[in-house]
């Protein structure tokens, strides 16, 4: 399966955060995501988790087009974001299985998920009595539970330990071994062999060149 993302454009406010984005990232491979805070990172993982629409340009993932299919595009795309999505008042085993009900995914699977976080001796936790980082291995347990081609990664060793990002990594490495895709805003080495790196700030318009958009919201007065 292939990916190939061309002309991304969005613009924040005034602000064209960037344009004429574009790449293309073959099975088995990794796409890193640099640069510093507000240049794009988190957006461009919206915009291919299809949870927000660019205003120029498409993607496409194993011949099926974002722009003309988003249903299809993001049946094919795991999507790992800042949240954890829990339930406080789920156990951690319920946790996947309730994701492995939603995602299609064997039941049985959930044990080997719990154990790739290093979470099988908390199974029958409630949530609430979790810590963040504990929180964090659950909600990313679901890597090693649900099979999707492409793997979107925001931040996923935020309030982790150094063995749990480690797990992550391999969980990754594998991922793409298998023949699957990476795509992750990190600040850590994840270790895959032959991973391009991507900086959406690179996309970003001169400021005299920026133009403000007719919709673009505007507030007046005090803004809280």
């Amino acid at each position: 399966m292939h990916l190939s993302v061309d002309n991304f454009r969005v613009t924040r406010g005034f602000r064209t955060v960037f344009t004429r984005l574009g790449f293309s990232l073959e099975r088995g491979r990794a796409l890193i995501l640099a640069g510093p805070n507000g240049s794009g990172k988190s957006t461009l993982l919206r915009m291919l988790g299809g949870m927000l629409p660019p205003e120029t340009g498409d993607a496409v993932l194993g011949g099926v087009s974002l722009s003309g299919d988003r249903a299809e595009f993001v049946s094919n795309v795991l999507y790992a974001g800042h949240l954890d999505a829990l339930k406080p008042a789920f156990t951690a085993r319920e946790t996947l299985e309730f994701y492995a009900d939603l995602y299609d995914a064997p039941r049985e699977r959930v044990a080997v998920a719990l154990e790739s976080m290093a979470l099988g001796f908390l199974a029958d936790q409630p949530v609430r009595v979790l810590s963040a980082g504990q929180k964090r291995r659950l909600g990313l347990a679901r890597l090693a539970l649900v099979d999707r081609p492409l793997w979107l990664l925001d931040e996923p060793t935020v309030s982790l330990d150094t063995e749990s990002a480690a797990r992550v990594a391999l969980l990754a490495r594998e991922h793409c071994a298998g023949g699957g895709m990476v795509i992750a805003a990190t600040h850590i080495d994840l270790g895959i062999e032959g991973a391009a790196r991507l900086n959406p700030a690179d996309f970003a318009p001169s400021a005299d060149t920026a133009t403000a958009h007719e919709d673009d919201a505007v507030l007046d007065g005090e803004a809280w």
